[in-house]
């Protein structure tokens, strides 16, 4: 039986770089990580206006899709490139990715253009949300671990949510491509922060390189495959009326599927032939962390509903502007803030946090799932989203927290990049569930011969996927069960 406790060699000399230069190292590349969370919500209150822009109102969720989908596709691909071109030169190559590909879909002229750099945009997002969270507990001391689990929480609860909060600001005020466009200057200084304070060989112990031929290309491929097929399968299904029955349905669930199968039996086969792996058996073998991955997959499902609904709810259904759809949804950010803070204070009881969390979340979306069609936000909502806000920060910071503290040192940028996918993964088929749910109810009402009024159409959508989400949270709260330890 593999131990559950994690062993943390004490051979391997702790950082000192100095204070200074550590926090403006922190400030970069929490920067970094902000911007590539906020890129994965911030469009939910510009789809509205994107939909409208470019006569596409269906399909506009592609828009939001495309960049989740890379993003989920390539955590853990990147986490593998650290380990043999360096943390520093990989960071810099999602940078230019992220960089470059925000300010084309600025300047993207058809939905087509804009779907296709906000793919190219998802996977240098994806490197930098990956890397970050490799980084950051490597380049502080063991007893300041859990201060910076709570300060990646809270980065990533605040740019989730605050994401809409900013797109209706922008989308208000400017023109939506300037949801985009904000990237540039903020990023031009997280770049530059992190190039003049990045350690030397003197102030911290880099990780030795591995060759390339260690890359594990098969196991990325199928890893990236299997994410993206199944979650577009689901996608298509919402957008294509009456085809969970048909070739555009079941083809990419059945391939994704097939290609799940194949990337475990690989990393079965490579691991007991000395092959390197993208998703080493041994870590997956440990019972907590495997659980954390679980519950953070559900509770992702759980978060990223909620940020891309709630807007939509507001804008559609409450009558709002896409300004106040973003301000409603503060409560909800201050709250993940508070819940990301005590989920860092909680670093040596994942168990009693993971579960509060789930159970915050189930109960706050099973309460969303009771709104009726109202003009105008209803009070209530304010509190029900303190609730879920909570839970989403309290799961973030303690799922970071686990896979740092849960595996081998060689196996931590992989153990933090399977984290990072399986919350986007989570969240990206909560997205495509949310689609499919609105898809089902609206060809059911048109079968029914009913006249199909949007307002209500999506109210009713939105409660049914508000009660799928809490049953998700449900069961993430059975699976963190398995994340206790004595």
């Amino acid at each position: 039986a593999i131990e559950e406790a994690s062993p943390r060699p004490s051979e391997i000399e702790p950082p000192t770089i100095p204070t200074w230069r550590l926090t403006l190292l922190i400030i970069s590349l929490c920067i970094g990580l902000f911007l590539s969370l906020l890129d994965t919500s911030i469009v939910a209150t510009a789809l509205y206006s994107i939909s409208i822009d470019f006569n596409a109102t269906r399909s506009s969720t592609w828009v939001a899709l495309s960049y989740t989908l890379t993003y989920l596709g390539f955590a853990v691909p990147f986490a593998n490139l650290s380990d043999v071109i360096g943390r520093k030169h990989t960071w810099l190559l999602a940078f230019i990715l992220f960089f470059a590909f925000s300010l084309a879909c600025g300047f993207a002229k058809t939905l087509a253009q804009l779907v296709g750099f906000r793919a190219v945009q998802g996977v240098g997002g994806s490197g930098l949300y990956s890397l970050t969270m490799i980084l950051l507990p490597e380049i502080v001391e063991e007893r300041k671990k859990k201060w910076i689990g709570a300060v990646a929480g809270l980065v990533v609860a605040v740019a989730g949510v605050m994401g809409p909060v900013v797109g209706g600001v922008v989308t208000r005020y400017t023109t939506w491509r300037w949801v985009f466009w904000i990237n540039g200057p903020i990023g031009v200084i997280a770049a530059i922060l992190f190039l003049l304070t990045w350690p030397g060989e003197d102030m911290m112990k880099h990780p030795p390189r591995r060759s390339w031929k260690r890359l594990d290309f098969l196991g990325s491929f199928l890893l990236i495959a299997a994410s993206v097929l199944v979650v577009f399968a689901f996608q298509q299904a919402g957008l294509t009326p009456n085809s969970w029955t048909k070739a555009i349905f079941l083809a990419p669930l059945l391939i994704g599927l097939l290609c799940w199968s194949l990337l475990f039996i690989w990393e079965l086969f490579a691991s007991t032939h000395s092959i390197s792996t993208i998703l080493p058996p041994r870590l997956l073998k440990r019972r907590i962390y495997t659980s954390a991955v679980i519950v953070t997959t559900l509770t992702g499902f759980a978060n990223f509903i909620a940020i891309y609904s709630l807007p939509l709810h507001f804008q559609i259904v409450n009558g709002t502007s896409s300004l106040t759809a973003g301000v409603a949804l503060l409560p909800m950010l201050a709250s993940a803030a508070v819940g990301s803070i005590l989920g860092g204070l909680t670093a040596s009881h994942s168990f009693p946090a993971l579960a509060i969390a789930s159970a915050l979340m189930a109960l706050g979306s099973g309460l969303l799932s009771t709104l009726s069609v109202h003009h105008g936000v209803q009070a209530k909502t304010y509190g029900f989203e303190v609730l879920l806000g909570l839970g989403l920060g309290l799961s973030i910071s303690s799922s970071t927290l686990v896979a740092a503290t849960n595996c081998e040192r060689g196996d931590h940028a992989v153990a933090q990049g399977i984290v990072a996918q399986a919350r986007v993964l989570g969240g990206s088929i909560g997205i495509a569930a949310s689609s499919a749910i609105l898809g089902v109810m609206s060809t059911r009402k048109t079968t029914l011969g009913q006249v199909v009024d949007e307002r209500v159409a999506y109210a009713d959508a939105f409660c049914k996927t508000m009660w799928v989400s809490a049953v998700v949270a449900c069961v993430a709260l059975i699976f963190s069960v398995g994340t206790y330890n004595k």
